[in-house]
């Protein structure tokens, strides 16, 4: 049975795994090199010191997936929208583990009182586009030929969910 949970930094080797399988083999991130195990830390180690969560999706005791979500820019004026990221084993994929990964990430949002849940997917992943689109993510914005990778050109389209939290926003 498959369970989903917050990562620990037991995990980091399967999440490694899957996100070097991603960049090395899909267009799912638009890097060319594998990262480390140091790189991956230092992520884990950025990401609890935020407060965003990394969820992991395992089945006896096997890491299958992992999401999280983290800022989207820097500036100060969008501390209430995260941008979300759902990876999954090659061989796990077509599972809804996605489905699985992506409920908690916007739960999570929600308690963190953010605003806004943004997705960068490559055009051509049909199944991340409709994943999003189930739990109400709705395009936002579509650029054309904005990478480059296998000999190709790239489109990515931004998704956005607009939540009904924070309850009373504060500047500053």
């Amino acid at each position: 049975m498959i369970q989903v949970r917050i990562a620990e930094e037991k995990d980091l080797q399967a999440i490694l795994e899957i996100y070097n399988d991603a960049v090395l083999n899909t267009t799912a991130v638009y890097d060319y090199e594998s990262h480390t195990l140091e790189m991956r830390r230092q992520w884990f180690r950025i990401k609890e010191a935020q407060g965003f969560p990394v969820f992991v999706a395992t089945e006896n005791g096997k890491v299958l997936g992992f999401s999280s979500i983290g800022p989207w820019r820097s500036w100060a004026a969008y501390k209430y929208t995260v941008e979300n990221s759902i990876y999954v084993a090659a061989d796990q994929r077509g599972k809804g583990i996605g489905k699985m990964l992506l409920e908690p990430l916007i739960k999570a949002a929600e308690e963190l009182e953010l605003h806004t849940i943004v997705a960068g997917i490559d055009a051509t992943n049909e199944i991340s586009i409709k994943l999003h689109k189930r739990f109400g993510f709705k395009e936002a914005g579509h650029f054309t030929q904005v990478g480059y990778k296998f000999g190709r050109w790239l489109d990515l389209i931004f998704m956005q969910l607009v939540l009904k939290t924070p309850s009373q926003p504060v500047e500053g």
